[in-house]
Formats: C-alpha cells, structure tokens, sequence
C-alpha cells in the first residue's frame, strides 16, 4: 500500500468512514510507517481541535435569502449536461461511488436522514399541537394542525374581490388550502411565511402586497423590511417600499432600510421610488448625505438630475 493513498484517505480514517477493508490495510500501514503514523496524528489532533469549537446555529434570514438566490439560480441555469451525464454516462458517476466510500455512506445518511425527516413531518401534521411543537397554521374544522417543519412553500395566494378574504394553497407532503380573512392569524402567518420563504416570485410579490395593508403589524413590518433588503425580484422590493413609505418619519428603522435601497440597490427602478419616500425628509442630515453622493456617483441620469433638484430645493443648515 502506498503512503499517497494512505494519507489521502486519513481524514475518511479518522471519521469511521472507511470500509473495513481498506481501514484494516490502513492501520497495517500505519504500523509499518512512521511518517504516516505522524499524519495519523496530526489529523487526529486537528479533529479534536475542530471538535471543541461551538457551532453556530445560522440565523433564520440568512437560510431565508440563501434559499431565495439557490432558487433563483437554479431557475437560469442550464439543466441539461448533468441529467446527460447522469443518464448516458452511469459507469462515471458510479464508479465515482463506488471508489468513495465516504461519498456514498454520505449520500446514505442523507436520504435516510431526508425519509425519516419527511416521516416525522407527515406524522406530526396528522397529529394534535399538544406539547409537540406550536403549530404553525390553526386547524379549520376537520383539518389537522400544521407544523412550521412541514410547510415547504406556498403555491398559490389569492383575494377574494372586493372582500379582505384571503385563500392561501400551500405545500406540505401534498397541497393543502387555507381561507380567511386579512385579520386571521393563521393567514397572516402563512403571508408571513411565503413572503421570507417562497422560492415563487410570483408568490412573494402577491403576499408582499397582501401584508402592505397591514403594515402596523410589528411582524409585517419586519417581513417588508427584510424583502426590501434581500428579496432578488425588484417587484417585490418596490411593493415593499410602497407598504413602508408611510413609515419613514417615524421608525428610524424604515429610514435608514430606505436609505440603504437608495444607495445600494441595483435596479434604478427601485432606486428612484426610493428617492421620492424620502423626498420629505430631505432636510434630515442623513438623508442629505445619501443625496450629495448620489448627485457624484449615481449611474442613472434621472436619479442625479431629482438629487441635485431636491438638495437645491433644501434650505442650507446653519
């Protein structure tokens, strides 16, 4: 056995990923190898290091966006060269396996663990909230509680004409229907949901503009915050703006989100209705700072031309 393939595969060694054959060749070499016995070490060393440092939890937004770019990426790429590779060209990928134990006890654990995931899900769904969890969406009469685990996204939200009904179809291991009215609070939370969650732009521009009317709701007004920042359809950033413009006096918070839009936002689109929610707080000092640099900086003519109006058209401060 050579020392290349032993130290290659010391790190599969060392996490029990080995088969027991090749883990029984490789302690064999290891007896027999000092410089290899040494690397067993200083992996053995850099795993108990790695072992004593916490891990993280990542915050809930940060899986929100992340989960909104993977979506949107994967809706402009290409399918086609690995379904090819995959149906025409079989001997690679399992040749690929089958030299990497480590891969395939990887791709076992993850549909095992995938299967007793949707399992649980399923069987939590068909049972009563009780102590196992706070569901997410309030049973209607013969419906069971849905959990937050089990909801995997929102198809489809409409209002009824002239009513502030509400009708929400949203997937858990099959789709499921909710109705009510703007004020119930299982329909506020699934807006709530889609408008962080959806991997449908389309979903998230109709519950966005749904929440815009309730926009003194603490929670709703977070969920506009967070698309006005992070949401990657302009669409749904400029519905957000319109359901905060009526905010930007009072809640520092919605000025400076506003003001980040303005300076940071890549459609120009956005960054022009931007410019006109702030327009009335032109005389803020933060707000005149925004608008010196966008008169230097901005690539949008329009933008430069209604910045240099609106500081022209400020009173200088004493």
């Amino acid at each position: 056995m050579k020392c290349d393939w032993v130290r290659q595969n010391i790190v599969f060694y060392v996490y029990n990923e080995l088969e027991d054959d090749a883990r029984f060749e490789l302690e064999q070499h290891l007896g027999r190898c000092p410089d290899c016995a040494l690397e067993l070490k200083a992996a053995r060393a850099f795993h108990t290091a790695m072992s004593q440092t916490p891990v993280e939890e990542p915050a809930p937004n940060l899986l929100a966006s992340s989960r909104m770019r993977l979506q949107e990426a994967l809706e402009t790429t290409s399918q086609g060269g690995w379904w090819r590779r995959l149906i025409f060209e079989p001997t690679t990928w399992l040749r690929q396996i089958s030299m990497s134990p480590a891969l395939a006890a990887a791709i076992f654990i993850v549909g095992f663990g995938g299967g007793i995931s949707a399992t649980y899900n399923y069987l939590g769904s068909r049972g009563s909230s009780g102590n196992n969890g706070i569901a997410l969406v309030e049973p209607t009469p013969g419906q069971a509680p849905v959990q937050a685990s089990a909801i995997t996204g929102i198809r489809s939200i409409t209002q009824e004409p002239g009513s502030n009904r509400v009708n929400i179809m949203y997937d858990t291991i099959s789709t499921q229907e909710a109705q009510g009215s703007l004020n119930d609070q299982r329909i506020q939370r699934l807006l709530l949901f889609a408008a962080r969650n959806n991997y449908n732009s389309g979903v998230r521009m109709d519950s966005v503009d749904l929440l815009t009317q309730q926009p003194n709701d603490t929670h709703v007004r977070e969920a506009l915050l967070y698309a006005l920042a992070n949401d990657t359809n302009p669409g749904v950033r400029l519905k957000a703006l319109e359901g905060l413009s009526g905010f930007v006096r009072q809640d520092a918070l919605v000025r400076d989100a506003v003001l980040h839009t303005l300076a940071t936002d890549a459609s120009s689109g956005v960054r022009l209705q931007a410019l006109l929610v702030v327009e009335p707080l032109r005389a803020d000092s933060s707000v005149r700072s925004v608008l010196t640099q966008l008169t230097k900086s901005d690539q949008n003519a329009s933008i430069r031309s209604q910045a240099r109006i609106m500081l022209a058209q400020t009173p200088e401060m004493d």
